[in-house]
């Protein structure tokens, strides 16, 4: 059955539009706030793995070095 167009129909139609549009804006706040902190902990994240790829290097300099040194060592005539 339709229902007549009347003042008080296009109150109540308005008032759920206003009503939706306004939970909408706390959804979009809620996914805002979380996309924001997830972007804050994955750049915390990059940074901390970028460190530790600094520290692997720095691991594998020492290593070579220590393999080159041995290297020279064992080359070196038996006195």
């Amino acid at each position: 059955m339709a229902e007549t167009v009347t003042l008080e129909f296009l109150a109540r139609q308005l008032d759920r539009v206003i009503t939706d549009q306004a939970a909408m804006r706390d959804d979009i706040r809620v996914l805002t706030t979380i996309a924001l902190r997830d972007e804050t902990t994955l750049t915390r994240l990059d940074e901390t793995m970028q460190g530790i790829l600094s520290q692997m290097r720095a691991m594998v300099a020492q290593h070579q070095r220590f393999n080159d040194r041995l290297r020279r060592l064992e080359e070196q005539p038996a006195q």
